[in-house]
């Protein structure tokens, strides 16, 4: 299997690749990169270059992704030469593209918050829809992702300004600013054959990033149903063989889909304690065409704190020197502002894991708050 992309989510792919029965091949930027540590073999290029991408897929049986920043017309011609790409060129636009995400979800019925998508502040649409939507939440297209790209403007002036500055390299995505109950994260699985699903989970987010994840969900038994029930139909419109990870917010209006990523994702790393086949595991036997794994979860609790880099560095000994603490470092050298790696707990007392969590995240040195 080849992964285009290096960062931490193919390290933690090649973490899982020998019990799913794979052999990784990454396509790294840099001898420094995450996941160059785990693979099985490393190839030195840029995921938007075609010699790169070359030297990977004749080297593979199947390629997959670390990340959403791929050219498609480049993975289109790889697709027409024969090479199999899972997930797919087509289902990829829904990650690469939120415009088009959001027209295609809203045709078909998926709820999403009200938007329009512009490629400059004088579209003729835009004033009238800000007009009836006030200050919005303005998304980059494509290139975004972490909380990059994504921009909440307090005025009109602003709002404009703001436009004018992300149009100039992409479309933009304006669109109504819900008043939020909570936000939520749905992990499922579509094979060659079947389709999982992971247990939904509570998120909490910081200036745009997740800094916690919990599960269970803080949510009611029809609030579950329904993350599940537009889970399975978001799989069935994107036909994506792979992990496809779901946001939701919950407003006083009801569900609706914030964005989705076609690949293993920040809010399933639970999985890799908490769930009986981890999400890494079952995208590798997802895209290499095999029976999932169970999603069941197998603890009682569980609490996922991310790690991002603060003023000065933390100790990674320290971290792990707490009990219970299960602590993944992405060998990343440390930087303010960068993620560095996450601590999971579970347990029976979801109260005491998420302390805990935390003990171990403020050793590690992360720069978020607790919520």
């Amino acid at each position: 299997m080849g992964v285009v992309g290096a960062g931490q989510l193919a390290r933690m792919m090649g973490e899982a690749a020998e019990g799913a029965g794979v052999l990784l091949t990454v396509l790294a930027s840099s001898p420094d990169d995450s996941a160059v540590t785990t693979a099985d073999k490393v190839i030195l290029g840029s995921p938007d270059d075609v010699s790169s991408l070359d030297a990977l897929s004749s080297q593979v049986d199947v390629l997959t992704f670390d990340h959403e920043l791929v050219d498609l017309d480049q993975i289109s011609v790889l697709e027409a030469r024969g090479v199999v790409v899972r997930p797919c060129a087509r289902a990829l636009r829904y990650a690469v593209d939120k415009g088009h995400q959001r027209r295609a979800f809203d045709a078909a019925g998926i709820p999403v918050p009200r938007f329009i998508v512009v490629t400059s502040k004088n579209d003729p649409m835009l004033k009238g829809f800000l007009d009836s939507v006030g200050p919005p939440v303005l998304k980059a297209a494509r290139g975004g992702y972490d909380g990059r790209g994504v921009l909440f403007p307090q005025s009109r002036v602003e709002t404009l300004a703001m436009i004018d500055e992300l149009s100039r390299s992409t479309s933009v995505v304006v669109e109504e600013r819900l008043n939020l109950r909570s936000e939520m994260a749905l992990v499922v699985v579509r094979g060659v054959q079947g389709f999982a699903s992971y247990p939904l989970v509570s998120t909490v987010q910081s200036k745009g990033m997740c800094v916690e994840v919990r599960y269970p969900a803080d949510v009611d038994a029809a609030t579950q149903h329904e993350a599940h029930r537009l889970g399975r139909k978001i799989a069935d419109l994107v036909g994506a063989v792979g992990v496809i990870a779901i946001e939701f917010f919950a407003s006083d209006r009801g569900l609706f889909v914030n964005e989705i990523a076609l690949r293993p994702h920040n809010t399933g790393h639970w999985t890799i304690e908490g769930a009986r086949t981890s999400q890494f595991t079952n995208h590798l036997l997802a895209v290499s065409g095999r029976a999932l794994g169970s999603t069941e979860a197998i603890v009682t609790s569980a609490v996922m704190v991310n790690v991002v880099g603060a003023d000065e560095p933390g100790s990674i000994e320290r971290a792990r020197d707490v009990p219970g603490a299960h602590v993944h470092d992405y060998g990343k050298s440390w930087r303010p502002g960068r993620k560095l790696g996450h601590v999971t707990v579970v347990g029976d007392d979801a109260t005491a894991a998420h302390v805990t969590a935390w003990e171990s995240a403020r050793a590690y040195g992360t720069g978020t708050r607790e919520t």
